[in-house]
């Protein structure tokens, strides 16, 4: 008969629930929530207790409904994550996986080196470090404190808190799968040892639990870690391909104005020729509203740079179409050192937002954008200002949001600017009073 030598006493139910607490407040203090501050804080407050609570009623049970205890323990940490961070019953099964295999891991982890301070009187029947609450109370605390605040430093790295994660069916699927094997090999050798994965000695056992719990909390963490480098590759394309579009649509528009500007021109030596054969009043007057609309389009920008005199001359004709006052006072000599492509990009992106802004603006009067191009300091400034009447809409973080019903094929605009900042080791900041929105780059010379 196959039976556990040196056997050694399960970790207490009290031990258990405080790690199953503590792993959902990791991961409430990492992910995005939805859910306000206040919120968060009550269903923590409640939370502690009831999932102690489910340990003892679960303990108080017969060995028969171990598992049906379990899984009330993984219900108890689902709505702790769900209901405190207010995300999806998705997400929260993603994140509930992890989380108590954490939770595993260090209440494990505690119990192992509880049991091998005490292990040597523990076995001569005297009273060890595991029956001194206040010893162990300690220890726990030490290892608590230790473990969630290193998986805290970990798990911050691969969640974001300025956006929800919405893993997909096949991740939860497999973080579900990697949970229960996880849980099933670490507690195999609880259930029989004779197997060729069970210990038999009780240090052991503890042994294999906490170094299986671990494997399956690196696999876990290896799979976040994939999620988000695929999701951050999706990202770079989609922006990728807008950096595309504004440099395709900066050349289009350069040649239609070069080609405009040269029909312009020649339009104003016809004129003057036929004026100079014909002079009647009326056909003076015919002439001079000609003129007037070729001179619309012969209209253009002359900053120092040709690329950005093509990009506002391109806007400055939208807005007239919309009715918007664009005022630029802009150096274009101080964009020497940028590409074409990321000059089209930052300054196309920024004032298409300004544009969409400014023409949601029922008074024309109110409808403006101003465009600054100048250095201060080591600084090249590049500042943008629109009026704005339309709300803003904003995430528990303060960072605005796309307004556009399609959140998954906007909102890049503002990325985009940011990521064109940041190859040039600049900033982007972003300003509101008033009805007025402000954006400004700051790029070292």
């Amino acid at each position: 008969m196959n039976i556990i030598t040196n056997a050694l006493p399960n970790i207490p139910r009290l031990y258990t629930g405080i790690c199953e607490w503590l792993a959902c407040m990791v991961y409430l203090l990492v992910i995005y929530r939805r859910a306000s501050k206040s919120r968060s804080v009550l269903v923590a407050a409640i939370g502690l207790p009831a999932i102690i609570g489910i340990q003892y009623f679960a303990g108080a049970m017969s060995l028969d409904f171990w598992v049906f205890g379990m899984l009330l323990a993984v219900a108890g940490m689902y709505l702790v994550i769900f209901l405190g961070g207010q995300t999806t019953s998705r997400e929260s099964l993603y994140i509930t996986a992890r989380a108590f295999v954490l939770a595993e891991l260090i209440a494990s982890l505690h119990w192992q080196i509880a049991a091998f301070i005490g292990f040597d009187r523990y076995n001569h029947g005297h009273t060890s470090v595991l029956g001194l609450d206040l010893s162990t109370a300690m220890l726990a605390t030490v290892i608590y404190l230790v473990g969630f605040g290193l998986a805290w430093a970990v798990e911050r790295r691969n969640f974001e808190r300025d956006r929800a994660m919405n893993p997909s069916r096949t991740a939860v699927a497999g973080s579900i799968i990697i949970t229960i094997v996880t849980f099933a090999m670490s507690n195999l050798s609880f259930v029989s040892t004779n197997t060729p994965f069970s210990g038999s000695v009780g240090q052991e056992i503890f042994y294999i639990r906490t170094l299986v719990d671990l494997c399956g909390y690196a696999i876990l963490g290896a799979q976040q870690e994939q999620a988000r480098v695929t999701r951050a590759n999706i990202e770079l394309a989609s922006i990728d391909a807008k950096l595309q579009s504004e440099h395709q649509e900066y050349l289009q528009s350069k040649e239609n104005i070069e080609s405009l500007g040269r029909i312009s021109h020649d339009l104003k030596h016809q004129l003057t020729a036929l004026r100079a054969e014909v002079d009647p009043e009326h056909a003076a007057a015919g002439f001079e509203q000609i003129e007037e609309s070729v001179q619309e389009y012969s209209a253009q920008e002359h900053t120092g740079n040709s690329v950005l005199d093509v990009i506002l001359t391109s806007k400055v004709k939208t807005c007239v179409q919309q009715g918007i006052t664009l005022t630029t006072v802009a150096d274009g000599k101080l964009l020497g050192d940028m590409s074409s492509m990321d000059i089209a990009t930052l300054f196309g992106n920024a004032l298409d937002n300004a544009i969409e802004a400014a023409s949601q603006v029922k008074e024309p009067e109110r409808r403006l954008i101003k465009l600054a191009l100048h250095e201060h300091g080591q600084f090249t400034v590049i500042r943008v200002e629109n009026y704005y009447e339309s709300a803003l809409k904003k995430d528990d973080e303060g960072n605005l949001r796309t307004t556009k019903s399609d959140m998954h094929s906007h909102g890049y605009g503002v990325k985009s600017i940011k990521h064109i900042a940041g190859l040039y080791h600049g900033n982007v900041t972003i300003e509101t009073h008033n009805h007025w929105f402000v954006l400004t780059v700051l790029l070292p010379k």
